[in-house]
C-alpha cells in the first residue's frame, strides 16, 4: 500500500493545498493530511479549527484523513506511524529551495523517509495562507482562493477577530 503524508500547519488551507492533496491522493492509496504545529508560526485558526477546516474539505475523498500533531517533527511523526512519503507542493523556486533543504534535513534524520514534490498549478502558484489571512484581514473576496465549503468559517473568524481589535 502506498502511504503519503502532506504536512502544513493550513491556516487556513487553501485551493492550492486542496489541489495538491486531491492530486496526491490519485497517486497514494492513503494520504494523511498532518496539521502540524510550527512555533517559528503566530496562528490565526487555532490547531482545532484548522482540523474541523480540512476534514469539510476532504470530507468525502474516501482515502484521505486528516490528523495533527503539536509535539514532534514530521519525521519522526512519519517513523512512528510507518509513512515513508512526504509530498510537498510547490508554487515556485522559492518554494522548491525551502522544500529542497526540508527534504534534504528529513533524510538525514530518518533515510527512510522520501520527499515527493508536486508543482502547483499556474493558476494556483500565487496562492497561499499568508495571502488569504492578508485580504481577509482588511474584509477582501477570498472566496477564488479558499475551499467553498470553508469559506464562512474563514470569513466568520475575520469578523470576530476584527471586532475585537475594535473594542
Amino acid at each position: 500500500m502506498r502511504i503519503g503524508i502532506c504536512p502544513g500547519s493550513f491556516d487556513p488551507i487553501t485551493i492550492g493545498h486542496e489541489d495538491i492533496i486531491k492530486r496526491a491522493a490519485k497517486i497514494f492509496d492513503k494520504i494523511y493530511v498532518l496539521i502540524a504545529f510550527n512555533s517559528e508560526k503566530k496562528y490565526i485558526f487555532n490547531q482545532n479549527e484548522r482540523i474541523i477546516m480540512c476534514k469539510k474539505v476532504f470530507q468525502d475523498i474516501n482515502n484521505i484523513d486528516v490528523v495533527s500533531t503539536t509535539d514532534e517533527l514530521v519525521v519522526t511523526y512519519c517513523k512512528n506511524m510507518g509513512i515513508n512519503t512526504i509530498i510537498k507542493g510547490l508554487r515556485n523556486n522559492a518554494d522548491f529551495e525551502y522544500e529542497m533543504q526540508i527534504a534534504q534535513v528529513n533524510a538525514s534524520v530518518g533515510d527512510e523517509i522520501e520527499t515527493f514534490f508536486i508543482p502547483a498549478k499556474p493558476e494556483y502558484s500565487f496562492v497561499s495562507s499568508m495571502v488569504v489571512r492578508e485580504i481577509a484581514k482588511y474584509d477582501g473576496d477570498i472566496s477564488k482562493f479558499v475551499p467553498k465549503i470553508i469559506l464562512n468559517d474563514i470569513k466568520n473568524k475575520f469578523i470576530d477577530l476584527n471586532s475585537d481589535v475594535r473594542k
